[in-house]
């Protein structure tokens, strides 16, 4: 008996074996590029970045680092161009990729399922107001002399409404991008991550993952420490690493200040769509 994890692992000297076909149990033991078993389908500035590092951790999960962006850009390549981005895979092995604009993107979600019924949905949400500013942030640190955030975030100031089509806003309209999902997969077929949870609770969020992925639970608290300069979780010592590995240096930066009123406004705003959004979801996420 053999099992992936195993096989996984082991040194670059393993390499050897991951090519060789072993037929053991009935299992095709070849390394091969297969189509992914499980999205992360958002959200953008939700933590997506973070979930794929921790999931990479277990033997038993292929992931692609960079997001293919295949379901909302790149969809006319086709699907044999999508399989041969994915990562050699075991038999056993999930194979994964994150794109976050999936989740917010209207042709995706029938052409997810014309790829797989079965597949598995992940998506990791946190407070739409926090995520919005966020997303201005980082807005503001690739594009220097962006207006300020409550002249996007309204029409005429904070005096005026809010304006929902403005991408910051219009990604955290959860329960409407989420409707698009369930009219094509059943709600068990999609996990939800809690954005603010897998950051003071990793494992305990990790634990939630791996057992919708059908993982046994092998990323554990005994994997992180809290850099609290950050306020972000560090893995202790990834593989083939001496060093521990945090974030990227754009991980919890210092996020815009943004007047008290104009959050005021957009809790109002949100208010109804947040508990639109814990109905479907089936969790109450605690965004007051």
């Amino acid at each position: 008996y053999c099992s992936s994890s195993h096989v996984m692992k082991g040194d670059s000297s393993n390499s050897a074996i991951l090519v060789r076909i072993f037929s053991i149990s009935g299992k095709d033991w070849t390394a091969s590029r297969r189509f992914p078993h499980a999205l992360i389908i958002g959200v953008k500035k939700g933590g997506t970045r973070a979930l794929l590092e921790f999931l990479r951790l277990h033997p038993d999960v292929r992931a692609l680092g960079s997001e293919p962006h295949f379901f909302d850009r790149h969809y006319a390549r086709g699907l044999s161009w999508y399989r041969s981005m994915m990562p050699k895979a075991l038999d056993g092995q999930i194979v994964m990729e994150k794109t976050p604009r999936y989740f917010v993107t209207p042709e995706t979600p029938a052409r997810v399922r014309a790829m797989s019924q079965d597949i598995k949905l992940i998506v990791v949400v946190r407070d739409p107001i926090t995520r919005a500013i966020s997303d201005y942030t980082q807005i503001v640190s690739k594009t220097p002399g962006v207006p300020s955030f409550e002249s996007l975030a309204f029409k005429n100031g904070t005096a005026g409404s809010v304006d929902a089509l403005w991408s910051p806003l219009h990604i955290g309209l959860y329960a409407r991008h989420l409707e698009r999902w369930l009219a094509h997969f059943p709600p068990a077929q999609i996990h939800f991550v809690h954005g603010e949870r897998l950051v003071h609770d990793p494992a305990g969020e990790m634990g939630r993952v791996q057992d919708f992925l059908g993982l046994q639970r092998i990323v554990t608290d005994k994997h992180f420490y809290f850099n609290k300069t950050k306020g972000f979780p560090c893995l202790k010592k990834p593989e083939g690493s001496s060093k521990p590995h945090c974030l990227g240096k754009t991980k919890g930066r210092l996020h815009v200040r943004v007047q008290p009123e104009a959050v005021r406004k957009l809790r109002e705003f949100y208010y109804p769509h947040n508990l639109r959004f814990y109905q479907m979801a089936g969790m109450d996420f605690g965004w007051q």
